[in-house]
C-alpha cells in the first residue's frame, strides 16, 4: 500500500493572527485599566488634590485661601440663575449656620460657575442674603477655571430654547480645615442640629 499522506493544517493567514494579537493585547490593557490584573485596589485620591491657592472677588473686595486660614470653612459652586440646587443648598447651609450660633467661627464660599452673568457684587449680594457667614465670589474667567479645576469641579453650559442658558454643574460642598485642606464631602441634607455638631467637632479640633 503506498504510504499514507499526512495532512498539513492549514496555515492561519498573517493578517488575522495580528488582529487576534491586537485583540489580545486590547484585552490585557483593558483588564490593567479596570483593576482586573491587580490584587489591589486603585488608590483613591489624596486629599492633598482637592483645593488650593486662588484669589477672587467679594463685592468690592479681594479674597484669597490665606484669608481663610486659621478656621474651618465650606465650599460649593454654582450660580445665581440656577433655579433649584443652589438656592435649596445655600438654605440648607443657612440652617446648620443657625444652629451653630452665632458665634460659631466658621465660614462658607459661594463660588460662581457662570462668571460671564454673575459679578462680585451680585455673588455677595446673592450670597448674603441667605446668611452673612456666606461669601460670594467671582471673578474673570481665568480665575474661576482655577479654582474649578483646584476643586475638580464639573461645569458646562446648556443652551437654552430662548437663546440664554443655564449651568450644568457638580453640586458638592467641600468641607476644608483652618489650613485649607481637604476634609471631606460634607452633607448638608442631613438634620441641622445633627450637621451642626459635626461642624462642633471639626471646630474643637482645630
Amino acid at each position: 500500500m503506498p504510504p499514507r499522506k499526512t495532512k498539513t493544517p492549514p496555515k492561519t493567514p498573517l493578517p488575522l493572527l495580528w488582529m487576534l494579537a491586537g485583540f489580545a493585547g486590547a484585552l490585557a490593557l483593558s483588564a490593567i485599566g479596570l483593576g482586573f490584573l491587580s490584587s489591589e485596589k486603585p488608590a483613591a485620591p489624596a486629599p492633598s488634590a482637592i483645593g488650593g491657592p486662588f484669589v477672587l472677588e467679594s463685592g468690592g473686595a479681594k479674597v484669597s485661601d490665606r484669608d481663610l486660614r486659621g478656621e474651618p470653612f465650606l465650599v460649593f459652586f454654582g450660580y445665581t440663575h440656577c433655579p433649584d440646587v443652589c438656592p435649596t443648598t445655600l438654605a440648607q447651609i443657612s440652617e446648620i449656620l443657625r444652629a451653630l450660633g452665632p458665634d460659631a467661627k466658621i465660614k462658607v464660599l459661594f463660588v460662581t460657575v457662570d462668571p460671564e452673568r454673575d459679578t462680585p457684587q451680585l455673588m455677595q449680594d446673592y450670597a448674603s442674603s441667605f446668611d452673612p457667614r456666606v461669601i460670594g465670589l467671582s471673578g474673570d474667567r481665568a480665575a474661576i477655571d482655577q479654582i474649578m479645576k483646584a476643586y475638580r469641579v464639573y461645569a458646562r453650559k446648556v443652551p437654552e430654547k430662548n437663546g440664554g442658558y443655564s449651568m450644568d454643574h457638580s453640586a458638592v460642598v467641600y468641607l476644608m480645615d483652618s489650613q485649607g485642606r481637604f476634609v471631606r464631602a460634607f452633607n448638608v441634607q442631613q438634620p441641622a442640629a445633627q450637621a451642626a455638631a459635626e461642624l462642633k467637632s471639626q471646630l474643637a479640633a482645630q
